[in-house]
């Protein structure tokens, strides 16, 4: 037929290497159910095939506002897990964005999506191919980005064989991710199972000596003044009164004291008035801080609310010990199903990982006991804790959590 071009033994060629390229990639993506070693085998693989220099494979977080660095090409395999870009920052996160291709043949710095960034040494390459990683079950799970040292102008076929494996990928990634997750959730409910029985124990032992030495002192003394009053009513009637205001006096430290006991082990304010009366009460408890408060009324069901105003606790007490702010905003709303509890304050921030940006699994500065006390309880009742801070900007937590708010008993 005319007008038909017949392949040529260099087109059968370059369709076998390809053919052969997306096989070992087929087989990397089974090889097993962890992100990192999928990321780094997969760049291998793409390096070797493309005649490129080096090649990074970017992966949606959990929260879906950044790309983490799973895998890459020595020399920046040491970075895996170190370098994060939020969604549209970047040359990687525009794709991400607007789930497109990009390519910069050279003079990167010109090009306004372009952001440097130190550890991956972008200087030392000209030419660069970037394309998102989708999947018809999970969407954008990740961008795919090639460099090479030499100009290379990557054509249309370099950028299709580049979307085959993103696509081929994807879908092993998200696999790899829900099993990270759900691993991830196995251990931290054992980390906050040893915790709980660990702080259950330790709070037996600190409320049997409260009671020992407090309430239970004063309930002995209490019997005293009454055994006294009793002794001397008829005999004198003015001592016994002295000692029955004495006995009152104890008897309404001891209530006090009790109540204290009683809030330790559970908010009574939660049964009274609701997560937006506990929150209410809880800003009262920080009287250095202008508090200000924005809430819903909404009663959510029991274990939802216990683990809210914990973590509101736990934050509030976090911006008093550590933060050096003087204002601190508690929002709670629900919609559409979802709760969301917000605690910002505007104090001195810290870093949560490269640039400052969002992450939820808060770096060390941010990861003592009380952060992932936090995030455990949050997890427990399905939902997830983010932390955004930067150094003299302030920390905002904040924790979603599906739930359906229920009628007020």
């Amino acid at each position: 037929m005319t007008g038909t071009r017949r392949p040529t033994l260099g087109d059968l060629a370059d369709l076998e290497a390809e053919n052969a390229l997306l096989l070992a990639i087929v087989e990397a993506t089974s090889s097993g159910p962890d992100v990192e070693p999928l990321a780094a085998a997969v760049a291998r693989l793409i390096v070797e095939a493309t005649a490129t220099d080096v090649c990074f494979v970017h992966v949606l977080d959990d929260a879906e506002r950044s790309l983490t660095l799973a895998g890459a090409t020595p020399p920046f395999d040491a970075q895996a897990g170190r370098v994060r870009l939020p969604i549209g920052t970047g040359v990687a996160g525009w794709v991400a964005e607007h789930g497109q291709p990009a390519v910069i043949v050279d003079d990167k710095h010109a090009d306004p999506r372009y952001v440097p960034i130190a550890a991956l040494r972008g200087v030392d390459y000209t030419s660069m191919a970037s394309v998102p990683m989708t999947s018809d079950l999970a969407g954008l799970v990740g961008v795919l980005n090639v460099h090479t040292v030499v100009r290379r102008e990557f054509t249309a076929r370099d950028i299709r064989l580049l979307t085959s494996i993103g696509r081929l990928v994807a879908g092993a990634l998200h696999s790899a991710r829900l099993h990270r997750r759900l691993v991830a959730r196995e251990r931290a409910n054992e980390r906050f199972t040893e915790q709980v029985i660990a702080a259950q124990e330790t709070e037996r032992r600190r409320l049997a000596g409260d009671i020992h030495d407090g309430i239970s002192q004063r309930l002995v003394s209490l019997g005293y003044h009454l055994d006294a009053a009793a002794g001397t009513l008829r005999s004198d009637p003015a001592y016994a009164e002295q000692q029955l205001i004495l006995a009152r006096e104890l008897a309404d430290i001891t209530v006090d004291e009790a109540r204290v006991a009683i809030g330790g082990l559970r908010p009574p304010v939660l049964d009274d008035l609701g997560l937006a009366g506990g929150l209410t009460s809880l800003s009262r408890t920080v009287p250095d801080l202008d508090c200000e408060l924005i809430l819903g009324d909404e009663r959510l069901p029991e274990h939802v609310e216990i683990a809210l105003y914990r973590i509101a606790q736990e934050a509030l007490q976090n911006v008093q010990k550590h933060a050096r702010a003087t204002r601190v905003e508690l929002r709670f709303a629900v919609r559409e199903g979802t709760v969301r509890l917000e605690v910002s304050d505007d104090g001195c921030g810290f870093d949560t990982g490269v640039g400052g940006f969002e992450a939820r699994d808060p770096q060390p500065e941010a990861s003592g006991y009380g952060m992932r006390s936090m995030a455990e309880r949050a997890e427990l009742v399905g939902g997830t804790l983010t932390v955004r801070s930067r150094p003299g900007s302030g920390t905002t937590v904040t924790v979603t959590v599906p739930a359906t708010p229920v009628a007020p008993t």
